[in-house]
């Protein structure tokens, strides 16, 4: 579980967009993007040469 303070402050690095904390997978998810960021360790990796894309399936369960 990462700290509330922390989720309020982080943006994704490159849209600057809202970020939305998904624990039972640890990523953050910028569905503006189309990208998730991987917690490891409890530390966001905030690197987009880390993040993965996110599947069509995801994007489109997002916008039910």
């Amino acid at each position: 579980m990462l700290d509330k303070k922390l989720l309020a402050i982080l943006v994704c690095p490159l849209c600057k967009g809202p970020l939305h904390y998904e624990q039972y997978a640890a990523e953050l998810i910028c569905y503006a993007d189309g990208l998730a960021f991987p917690i490891r360790d409890g530390i966001p990796v905030m690197l987009d040469t880390e993040a993965r894309t996110l599947s069509p399936e995801e994007k489109a369960q997002r916008k039910s």
